[in-house]
């Protein structure tokens, strides 16, 4: 048996060319044994390569479409057009059907916060909620938007379990003094009607303690004074 050494790392270094050889034959022959498996897991991978490739290619052509189609309607819904921005008019495409038509396209994604918002102004909360659970943004700010508005929509739905746990997910992500004192008093709103009134003085207290310059504490402080004369009883 042929002595192997060890580099300065600890790998064994084949000391013989005829050595080398030998591995070389062994994976030949591993080739050729399994050739019929290699070839197909190969194929596969090809497959979903050009697969991908033209998925992007058409999205990428989508794209173009559906942000003019989405530019058009966004007048309506600024001029508060709900019903124009959510369906279309005058031969555009409302966000319902952006939403729909152009799914995997940026366009789209914005479309259904959009709709989300519109929806919910109009009091359909369970398409409104669907909606804005189909949106995603990596704006953290703009995502805890989204979370916040959907536990509006359970709010208004009388579920004030369901509006608590989105308005966590919306106070903990990227907290800013512009934002999350608001999200943290929706969540103490939410866990007064859930008969959660220690919960609700911790969220009060946050917003006292961690955004003290905010416009919330006034509120924040007259809410929690009230509480805690409940809690303590």
């Amino acid at each position: 048996m042929s002595k192997k050494n060890t580099d300065e790392s600890g790998f064994e270094i084949i000391e013989k060319p005829e050595a080398l050889a030998g591995q070389i034959n062994k994976a030949e022959v591993f080739f050729l044994k399994n050739r019929k498996v290699l070839t197909g897991i190969g194929g596969a991978i090809l497959v979903a390569v050009v697969a991908f490739a033209g998925y992007r290619f058409y999205i990428d052509g989508q794209e173009g479409t559906a942000q003019q189609a989405l530019s058009s309607v966004v007048y309506d819904f600024e001029a508060d057009s709900l019903s124009k921005a959510l369906n279309g008019s005058g031969g555009n495409e409302g966000l319902l059907s952006i939403a729909d038509n152009y799914k995997g396209t940026d366009a789209a994604n914005l479309a259904n916060f959009y709709a989300g918002v519109a929806l919910l102004k109009q009091g359909k909360y369970d398409d409104a909620i669907s909606h804005l659970e189909s949106f995603s943004s990596s704006d953290l700010l703009v995502h805890a938007r989204a979370q916040s508005l959907i536990g509006d929509a359970y709010l208004e739905k009388n579920q004030p379990a369901e509006a608590i746990s989105y308005y966590k997910k919306a106070s903990d992500y990227d907290k800013n003094e512009y934002f999350t004192p608001v999200y943290l008093m929706k969540l103490a709103l939410a866990q007064e009607k859930a008969n959660q009134a220690a919960d609700a003085v911790a969220s009060y207290k946050r917003v006292i303690d961690e955004f003290p310059l905010s416009s919330e504490v006034v509120n924040a402080k007259k809410y929690m004074g009230l509480l805690e004369g409940q809690v303590g009883k």
